[in-house]
């Protein structure tokens, strides 16, 4: 049963990162036009940087022990790697942080009644792209799909484990 909660606390470190991705998208969608923040400069993207988590586990230590696992057969073909340092128990993590994309330049648009128009009638708007936002979330949301789909299996797997 170890096993099974380890795929099922991988899955839930995976929808905790897309979480992340979808509530990043959603709050530049929502300011795609906003030419005020606080600081005084028109809203800035943010996206999210993944990476795996290394308090937690390593993906190679995992993958190593699944590789060692599968051979084990017979107790003879145990293989004796000397260079292999997996860890007991080891799942890969992953974790996602939210960072602030400084843009290059603003996009300049033309409206001489907004209330941030220059004395030219130009206006500085968030350089973001609606349907790159767009992509952004359809990839996040089926990540979750797949992590739910994880979650899932794993736990199916785990009543049937026990119906036996």
């Amino acid at each position: 049963m170890k096993g099974i909660f380890s795929i099922i606390d991988m899955g839930a470190s995976g929808l905790s990162a897309q979480r992340k991705q979808l509530n990043a998208v959603a709050e530049n969608i929502a300011n795609v036009e906003t030419t005020r923040t606080p600081d005084g400069t028109p809203y800035k993207r943010k996206r999210v940087v993944f990476e795996e988590d290394s308090e937690k586990a390593t993906f190679v230590n995992t993958f190593h022990k699944a590789v060692q696992s599968l051979a084990k057969t017979n107790i003879k073909h145990i293989a004796n790697d000397p260079t292999s340092s997996s860890k007991e128990g080891t799942v890969p993590f992953v974790d996602g942080e939210e960072v602030v994309v400084e843009p290059e330049a603003f996009k300049m648009v033309y409206d001489p009644t907004h209330p941030d128009a220059d004395e030219n009638g130009n206006v500085l708007m968030p350089d973001i792209n609606i349907v790159t936002e767009m992509v952004d979330m359809m990839t996040a949301s089926r990540a979750y799909e797949a992590n739910v789909t994880v979650v899932r299996s794993a736990k199916q797997m785990a009543t049937v484990a026990l119906e036996i």
